[in-house]
């Protein structure tokens, strides 16, 4: 059983439980209208037209955390069995990026009062981070990734479609804001899933069937 693969399912599904669940209790949460960070806010408040009502922000917070955590240290344990490449390296710091990018978002919400004093700004540069990170991380991890075969190719995909629905989040065209950033979050957390499913399945690193080589 592949250790990382466990790990980036469980951040994966960990994550998109915690946001359910929040959701769920709620008043009137709408997916397509509502951004995911409006889920982990304490305060009852309106911002930019939408009524901040979360019940249990604590929640979601643990969510954004404990994601960025369980993936991180899922790639720490995978690079070093990756063949030589220049790219684990980037892989590397792409995660740490996208790990504490999630993390901000989840320690400092982007709630009225933190807009007020300014503290938003750790927020909103922490959302940019992640997605920004995980997206590139899933387009570079198809050389690193090789081993994998051609469901390796997703990565650029996904990364590019996660690219694709931010710059539309940011446009605030066609869909409404909340689509294009769950489009923006979900094809990082879709790819972390196909990847770690494909590890948990049994597909060997380099490292792993090196031995198998020298017999």
């Amino acid at each position: 059983m592949n250790a990382t693969g466990l790990l980036w399912i469980a951040a994966t599904v960990w994550y998109l439980l915690c946001e359910a669940i929040t959701a769920s209790v709620f008043p009137g949460y709408d997916y397509a209208t509502f951004y995911i960070s409006d889920l982990g806010v304490a305060e009852h408040a309106e911002l930019q037209g939408r009524v901040l009502e979360s019940q249990i922000p604590q929640v979601m917070n643990a969510g954004f955390i404990g994601a960025g955590l369980l993936f991180f240290v899922g790639l720490a344990l995978l690079v070093p069995q990756l063949s030589a490449s220049r790219l684990r390296v980037p892989m590397l710091v792409l995660g740490a990026l996208y790990t504490a990018g999630i993390t901000f978002v989840g320690l400092v919400p982007g709630s009225p009062s933190n807009v007020d004093n300014g503290l938003i700004v750790f927020h909103a540069a922490g959302a940019v981070a992640a997605i920004a990170a995980g997206n590139a991380l899933s387009i570079v991890s198809v050389g690193p990734l090789r081993f994998l075969g051609a469901a390796r190719r997703i990565g650029p995909v996904l990364g590019a479609i996660g690219f694709a629905s931010a710059a539309l989040l940011v446009a605030h065209v066609a869909l409404p804001d909340g689509v294009w950033e769950r489009g923006a979050v979900y094809t990082f957390m879709l790819w972390q899933l196909v990847v770690g499913a494909l590890l948990l399945r049994g597909s060997k690193t380099p490292a792993e069937r090196s031995p198998e080589r020298r017999e």
